[in-house]
């Protein structure tokens, strides 16, 4: 009993760390299969063997915790403590996902990779971005980006970072990914390519403004209820949409 119970907290350990939830990334993917170009869509089905972008949305998470891929552990967020800025706050030295992002982008652009080396990059990058746009993975350092700050979700025990990776946004909407997409990703072409415009730095900016303000409104011990969730809802909603356009936007550049 005492092994399983280890396991079990083990587990959930591991999993606090993650982005979104599976939910979430399989949502920004979505929005994004559904603005590739043609071209695009042809080649990145090369590259994935034929599958979806949504089939690899969350292979990451799982293949960050094996000891192939480890090294990408750090890539996942970038941590920014209160009163630090993305230029003052010291560097994760093995790397964050700013940093990882941008090398991707910059390595299927080339064009110099072999055929399992792109179809590596481009599996992280689909996760990535997605990252990118969850707000607590701009978090402090000093809390773990929210994982050591307790708060309550209706009755149960939780932390600010699980909070917002899965427990908010399946209390915002009980919908399918493709009932996510159908609902959201309703812009006009001239609000798609406003959404779209910038590059990766800006959006982690963006990211980790409304990452402070998630801070200012849920101190430790919050207890998170129906009017949290309205309140919150449409941020969740808005970052899926990001960061689906935006990814859709990084791969019709690389796969032009």
């Amino acid at each position: 009993m005492k092994k399983l119970l280890l396991f079990v907290c083990c587990l959930l350990a591991a999993q606090s760390v993650l982005a979104w939830g599976q939910k979430g990334h399989d949502v920004t993917t979505y929005i994004a299969e559904c603005h590739l170009t043609p071209k695009a869509a042809k080649k990145i089905d090369k590259a994935l063997g034929g599958h979806s972008p949504v089939y690899y949305a969350n292979w990451l998470d799982n293949a960050s915790h094996t000891p192939e891929y480890a090294y990408t552990k750090t890539w996942h967020y970038l941590n920014i403590d209160e009163g630090r800025t993305l230029e003052t706050m010291p560097k994760n030295p093995d790397g964050d996902v700013l940093e990882a992002v941008t090398s991707l982008v910059a390595q299927l652009k080339s064009g110099d990779l072999a055929p399992e080396e792109e179809t590596l990059a481009l599996k992280m990058l689909i996760h990535l971005v997605g990252d990118m746009h969850c707000p607590m993975h701009t978090g402090r350092l000093s809390d773990r980006g929210g994982n050591q700050r307790p708060v309550r979700m209706f009755a149960s025990p939780s932390n600010l970072h699980s909070v917002w990776d899965s427990a908010l946004p399946e209390a915002a909407h009980r919908w399918s990914y493709t009932e996510w997409q159908q609902q959201l990703d309703r812009l006009s072409k001239e609000e798609v390519a406003c959404v779209q415009s910038g590059e990766p730095r800006d959006w982690v900016l963006e990211t980790h403004a409304i990452c402070t303000e998630i801070y200012d409104f849920t101190p430790e011990g919050t207890k998170i209820s129906y009017d949290y969730i309205a309140k919150y809802a449409p941020v969740i909603e808005q970052q899926f949409l990001r960061g689906g356009l935006r990814l859709a936007r990084l791969l019709n550049e690389i796969y032009r």
